[in-house]
């Protein structure tokens, strides 16, 4: 296993797989075209029916979502730290997406909304869909995360804090 330095001064290792590129996740749901219809309409993404039984869905990038027809009638509620993140501009575009999620919940049977607050160096908030995947709504930069790796690694209170370091565009809320 060969180790380098980067320009900081920290060791990398080299991975042992030779991977590329990070092109996927999976999602379940009970109906096809019902959450096709959602990714569509309420999320906003781009799809294309892959299967009687599965669809791709990307948005803003290459990187896709898989979503398939559940092979069991229980489809399990996804846990808290599983869920997928959409990125808004601004921290007015989350408290509008807020408002939108609360108006919109009976329609696409939106469920467990929580209210918007200031949490891992974002301002943000949650919810679960119809198929019980959980969402997070954020305010990032252009870029997403990518402020976070530009920081590096970070000591002290934790993203978790209202007081870490996260960038400009995000410093509305919280303080």
């Amino acid at each position: 296993m060969a180790t380098t330095a980067d320009s900081a001064g920290k060791t990398k290792v080299e991975p042992a797989l030779k991977t590329k590129f990070y092109s996927h996740a999976t999602l379940e749901c009970k109906d096809v075209a019902k959450t096709r219809q959602f990714f569509e309409e309420f999320l906003g993404f781009e799809t294309v029916q892959m299967a009687p039984v599965a669809f791709w869905a990307r948005l803003g990038g290459d990187q896709i979502i898989v979503v398939v027809k559940s092979p069991s009638k229980n489809v399990e509620t996804m846990p808290f730290l599983n869920h997928n993140g959409l990125d808004v501009g601004t921290e007015a575009d989350v408290d509008a997406a807020y408002e939108i999620v609360k108006r919109d919940a009976e329609k696409w049977g939106l469920h467990k909304i929580s209210k918007p607050v200031v949490q891992h160096g974002t301002y943000c908030f949650y919810f679960w869909d119809q198929d019980d995947n959980a969402w997070e709504i954020l305010a990032n930069p252009p870029r997403g995360y990518a402020w976070g790796f530009e920081l590096g690694d970070q000591k002290g209170a934790g993203h978790l804090s209202t007081k870490f370091q996260r960038p400009e565009s995000t410093l509305t809320k919280g303080k």
